[in-house]
């Protein structure tokens, strides 16, 4: 991915191109008195929506999962 500088006035007068190169994947730096202020950068799609058991057989959980926590925890003298 490649990025490109211009200045405020610039982006301004040609946002309808800036816009067409950002979606080809260009990062476009806005910079205002030679300094940069703002990076235009293409939103990235949304996440797959979670799958109702799509990680089954995937996560484990030891048999001690739900059991209180030791006391040294709590006191801050854990190796946990």
């Amino acid at each position: 991915m490649s990025s490109k500088a211009v200045t405020i006035e610039a982006e301004s007068a040609h946002l309808n191109e800036l816009l067409m190169l950002v979606e080809k994947g260009q990062e476009i730096i806005i910079a205002k008195d030679k300094k940069p202020v703002a990076k235009l950068v293409a939103v990235s799609h949304q996440p797959q929506r979670r799958t109702f058991g799509m990680y089954a057989g995937k996560i484990r959980m030891t048999d001690d999962f739900a059991d209180p926590l030791p006391e040294d925890y709590w006191l801050g003298n854990s190796s946990l």
